[in-house]
């Protein structure tokens, strides 16, 4: 490979990476080392760091080095920086999902999925915020500065997993670890004009387990994004919904469009209509696919109105509980947003729980019978571009706090594969990502799709990645 200045080195992918690592032309070392100035640089503006770990992942970088060096390397993962998201818990360190409300109590063990990049050699650069308790789809949390998005440090990154989606953009790492129950991967990456995978539900092991929740990658390209799913997935006890490893090979990224069957969804008939220019986007990529020799197909709406409003009131009802077991000293700690939006449901009955519980299930079953027959479908991630970073929500309104999930939530209960890759920018700048969704259990063909349309997209869909520095900064350190 051609020589690369220090400077530069974080902006390599992990297989530019292992190639030169392989050839023994760059170091572990020196690349961490390089990615860990760039943290440095971009911080004071971007505030997308929760808990760094310079030393040890210098100390992971250099173990890397010498079995590169001996030939004794772990496989593709091996010496590749990578960040965590704030809620995938590190043995010693507290938990605290971004609020000030959480007790800081140090965590008794790694999350599987720790353990896993750490088995793999990855060096774990640090963990990434995320908006408070996971609930919000911007950057603001009470335990840190407002996190915000490379491309324009006056518009949201996206979230809850808001720091890996800026961190991908910014160039910190090749590898951002997100987690997604309602588009948590894939809103950021869209906005932050990154590439955003979340796995079919059980792929990666989830620690504590939720009905819908998955963890998956983030950073900006697809083939660095299939590359961790080859070192992250299986089985874990402490998953009990978990998927048994199988053998699909995740670097194999071939797929044959022609003949391919792809729905296009436009309007799944609940939430926020989407915008035209988010609209244009999807339907030119829908063009692209079609170009191919893809049979692209309009799915019509199949959602009743209100059902992802039925699932926002099961989502406050549990944190409701939640609420009610801090202290008043810790409730008044909490972001007021996300308190208003828990105490929504002090007054919902059982009956209302279970009915709310229970649209979870139609809501994944609509979503399976209206993609049945499809390899492949297309849709927007949100219905809008980027917003402002002081707002909590796109509608910045606590009664319509999900309104904008719609296209994303559906494949969380249908256990769907969906990625998110930039398609486009809108006339003010703001990154679009197309929802590129398979089958279940069909990651490789989703990942796959989202190769090929990375590939292929229109030229004005990709851009040189934004510069940040310093002299950006917006956020005050805390």
């Amino acid at each position: 490979m051609q020589s690369q200045s220090a400077a530069d080195l974080p902006d390599l992918d992990a297989g530019q990476l292992s190639a030169a690592y392989a050839a023994g032309e760059l170091s572990p070392v020196e690349v961490v080392t390089a990615c860990l100035r760039r943290m440095d640089e971009r911080e004071p503006a971007l505030r997308a760091m929760y808990d760094r770990y310079d030393d040890d992942a210098v100390a992971a970088a250099e173990s890397s080095r010498r079995r590169w060096e001996q030939g004794t390397q772990r496989g593709p993962l091996d010496g590749i920086p990578i960040t965590l998201k704030e809620n995938q818990a590190v043995a010693g360190r507290p938990t605290i999902l971004g609020s000030a409300s959480t007790e800081p109590t140090p965590a008794p063990q790694n999350s599987p999925v720790v353990d896993a990049a750490l088995d793999a050699g990855a060096s774990i650069l640090g963990r990434t915020t995320m908006s408070e308790l996971g609930m919000l789809s911007s950057g603001i949390a009470s335990a840190h500065p407002i996190t915000r998005n490379p491309w324009n440090l006056d518009w949201a990154p996206g979230g809850s997993s808001s720091g890996a989606g800026a961190a991908s953009a910014a160039g910190y790492a090749p590898i951002n670890l997100g987690s997604d129950i309602g588009g948590s991967i894939r809103l950021p990456a869209s906005w932050c004009g990154i590439a955003g995978f979340k796995p079919s539900y059980g792929r990666i092991a989830v620690d504590p387990p939720y009905p819908g929740r998955t963890i998956g990658p983030m950073g900006r390209t697809v083939a660095d994004l299939a590359r961790s799913m080859g070192a992250l997935t299986g089985p874990h006890p402490a998953d009990p919904w978990s998927l048994a490893a199988d053998d699909t090979d995740w670097g194999d990224l071939g797929l044959s469009i022609a003949g391919l069957r792809v729905g296009i969804v436009l309007d799944v008939g609940d939430g926020t209509a989407a915008d035209s220019e988010v609209v244009s986007v999807v339907r030119r990529a829908a063009e692209t696919f079609a170009a191919a020799g893809a049979e692209v197909t309009e799915i019509p709406p199949y959602l009743a109105p209100g059902t992802v409003s039925l699932v926002d009131t099961f989502w406050r009802a549990s944190h409701w509980r939640n609420y009610q077991q801090k202290s008043p000293e810790q409730q008044a700690k909490m972001l007021p947003f996300i308190a208003q939006w828990c105490r929504a449901a002090s007054t919902i009955t059982a009956e209302e729980a279970l009915e709310a519980h229970d649209a979870q299930i139609t809501l994944g079953r609509s979503v399976l019978s209206a993609t049945e027959g499809f390899d492949v479908v297309l849709s927007p991630v949100s219905p809008e571009p980027a917003f402002p970073a002081e707002w909590p929500m796109p509608s910045n309104d606590v009664d319509t706090a999900m309104s904008h999930i719609h296209f994303c939530v559906g494949y969380n209960f249908a256990g769907m594969p969906a990625a998110s890759v930039n398609g486009g920018f809108t006339e003010a700048g703001s990154p679009v990502g197309v929802q590129i969704a398979a089958q279940r259990h069909q990651d490789r063909t989703a990942l796959a799709a989202a190769a090929f349309f990375e590939a292929q997209r229109p030229q004005d869909a990709v851009r040189p990645w934004p510069q940040v520095s310093a002299a950006h900064q917006h956020t005050p350190a805390p």
